[in-house]
């Protein structure tokens, strides 16, 4: 669509991915509805956006060197549709919603819906989880992760839809490491390049050597449960949504062709209606809130000069 569109990405802290590492088909299913009910209720606030968001999160479970690091990368239009279905409500330029709101609202709901897999028997403990099998010892952990501060983090926004497909085809479906990273396998050992993020503000190549055994074990921590989804799509851009909603939201910002597009049926049909007699004013796009008026036609210039005057 012709909007900007933000990349945000909700990570799990330290202590919940362990959680997940026993229990990958439970807890990834939880994160990816914590987050979709984070961005839903926080685009719905009035305070904040007051409109219907659409998107798509991909899951991935790694990080630079192999270890388990659970986090969603969030795709998102730069506004929604209003409560009424009759207008397109931008964002503000360069502006999506507050993280420290998104990751007090992640916080609660992701340990809220993990506490009831508790209550219902839905998760398993080993090792040195074992003991957050009882229910004392898993409120003291619950109370403990409450009290920190969960990491959302709102990336630079996508420079326009090219970007976007640019990053699903290039980012989306990758695996843990690819080819390019390998640098040698020799004597029992893999050795492979990775970025330290350590430093803020400040990332340097590395390069870590691995005992083969080792090196194979990280791979396989990524590996999800069979016929795991883990690309999924919410608000306007959910399966149910999108064939009705995509072509309303076209012909809000005035895309070209988009009357021919509109559903003939339903509630958003009878919006289309109005809007095909009515003639929908494009929307600005730069803020894509205000509407476009013609004011006049200028006629073509040439330049140097105006027509008419000899240049030769």
């Amino acid at each position: 669509m012709p909007v900007g569109y933000f990349h945000v990405v909700f990570t799990l802290p330290e202590e919940a991915a362990a959680v997940a590492y026993q229990n990958p088909a439970v807890v990834y299913d939880i994160l990816f509805a914590a987050t979709s009910e984070t961005l839903l209720t926080i685009g719905r606030d009035r305070k904040h956006l007051g409109a219907e968001l659409g998107f798509f999160a991909v899951l991935h479970t790694w990080g630079q060197n192999l270890l388990h690091h659970p986090h969603l990368h969030c795709v998102i239009p730069g506004g929604g549709i209003s409560p009424e279905r009759e207008r397109w409500i931008g964002c503000r330029p360069g502006f999506f919603l507050p993280v420290r709101v998104l990751s007090r609202l992640f916080r609660r709901v992701f340990l809220e819906r993990l506490s009831r897999a508790f209550e219902k028997g839905k998760l398993n403990f080993f090792g040195d989880l074992a003991g957050l099998a009882h229910p004392d010892q898993w409120r003291a952990w619950a109370e403990g992760l409450i009290r920190k501060e969960w990491v959302v983090y709102a990336k630079p926004p996508f420079g326009g839809p090219v970007q976007v497909v640019e990053y699903l085809g290039r980012y989306t479906h990758r695996v843990a490491i690819g080819n390019q990273r390998l640098i040698e396998v020799k004597a029992g050992k893999v050795s492979f390049r990775w970025k330290d993020y350590r430093e803020k503000g400040r990332q340097k190549q590395r390069v870590m050597t691995l005992d083969t055994g080792e090196f194979i074990r990280r791979f396989l921590m990524h590996v999800l449960p069979p016929g795991f989804q883990r690309i999924r799509y919410f608000g306007f851009l959910a399966n149910c949504h999108r064939r009705r909603r995509l072509p309303l939201i076209r012909a809000l910002l005035g895309g070209a062709g988009a009357a021919e597009l509109l559903p003939e049926s339903g509630r958003c049909g009878r919006l289309a209606r109005e809007l095909k007699s009515l003639y929908l004013a494009p929307l600005c796009p730069v803020c894509h809130t205000g509407i476009l008026v013609p004011v006049q036609l200028l006629p073509p210039a040439r330049w140097p000069g105006f027509a008419g005057e000899d240049t030769s």
